[in-house]
């Protein structure tokens, strides 16, 4: 069963339309990646989702139940935003009153667990409002954590973190979706780690889903290719594939030769030689995850910091070997 499914969803501000006839599944135990440019439509769309903004139009299940606009699923438990808490409050007593709405039997003891799960256990007595940036944003997950539900939402989760507690909040995620089957919606900038989380992502634009995606379909569409190309492109195919059985080889339009798996470079660029075969152009081409999504959703200099969004190809000298960043 699907965790999460909406169809046709759509949100407008008056005439605007923030979230246009948007269907998206997230299937339990998902790490859901939500990639978009600031102004997408993302964080509409959590709120939709979490019954805090009821939608003008379409629909949303949550585990195969069907929710009215404005309905909030007891098994879901969000940070949309920014964190929102009692600032002369205890971190504790924060999560308490949050395990009291819930009705928990024991809000103490499961706040006190939520705040241990997200390292705040030591300044759990300490007022929210003396917390660092990056103490707010845990005690706003520890607040979505307590009572144990079984979607998490997760918007822009890792701003204000050090690099540590990045680490950290990235492991706990981890192992909720791999060891608890805790099924997890997250929205970030910070591409590099959701690459190393998710399990499937959602692209949006301008408020429509552009494409669903598995990480191992990001992966393979992302992975490095040798070009080649010469003179005769029939020969020196010919010869590549003789010498190199176990690589894959596709013939471009303008007949450059690509080339994936088992073909280093510089062997590729001997054995041409020995044939007398005459090398016009022979360069890695290297594309991560930032371009690949950039290019789904529209470049924004604002939105990324890197300049990935150039169009043209990565390209990296043969001489000098490597491969993707882990």
């Amino acid at each position: 069963m699907d965790a999460i499914a909406t169809a046709g969803l759509t949100r407008t501000f008056g005439a605007k339309r923030a979230v246009d006839d948007l269907t998206l599944t997230v299937r339990q135990g998902d790490i859901y990646g939500f990639v978009g440019r600031n102004g997408s439509g993302k964080s509409t769309v959590m709120k939709m989702i979490c019954g805090l903004v009821p939608q003008t139009a379409g629909t949303v299940r949550i585990f195969g139940e069907q929710f009215a606009p404005g309905i909030t699923s007891r098994r879901i438990g969000a940070v949309i935003e920014e964190p929102g808490f009692y600032p002369s409050l205890t971190g504790l007593d924060n999560v308490r009153c949050r395990a009291l709405s819930l009705g928990l039997p024991d809000a103490k003891a499961a706040s006190a667990q939520a705040l241990e799960q997200v390292g705040l256990a030591d300044v759990a007595r300490k007022k929210a409002k003396k917390y660092s940036l990056g103490m707010k944003q845990r005690l706003g997950l520890a607040m979505a954590l307590v009572g144990s539900p079984d979607i998490l939402m997760l918007d822009e989760p890792f701003n204000g973190l050090d690099p540590q507690v990045v680490r950290e909040v990235r492991s706990l995620i981890v192992r909720l979706a791999e060891v608890h089957g805790v099924t997890v919606f997250i929205s970030s900038h910070v591409l590099d780690q959701l690459e190393r989380m998710a399990t499937r992502y959602g692209v949006i634009r301008e408020g429509r889903l552009v494409r669903e995606v598995t990480a191992a379909e990001v992966e393979a569409e992302c992975a490095d290719y040798l070009s080649v190309r010469c003179a005769d492109a029939e020969l020196a195919l010919s010869v590549l594939q003789t010498a190199f059985p176990q690589a894959s080889f596709t013939v471009m339009p303008d007949n450059a030769l690509h080339v994936s798996g088992g073909a280093a470079p510089q062997e590729v660029g001997r054995v041409l030689a020995q044939r007398g075969i005459v090398v016009e152009e022979l360069f890695v081409h290297e594309r991560d995850i930032e371009e690949y999504f950039v290019a789904l959703m529209g470049s924004d200099v604002e939105s990324v910091a890197a300049p990935a969004a150039s169009a043209a190809p990565a390209r990296r000298s043969a001489a000098r070997g490597g491969g993707r960043r882990a």
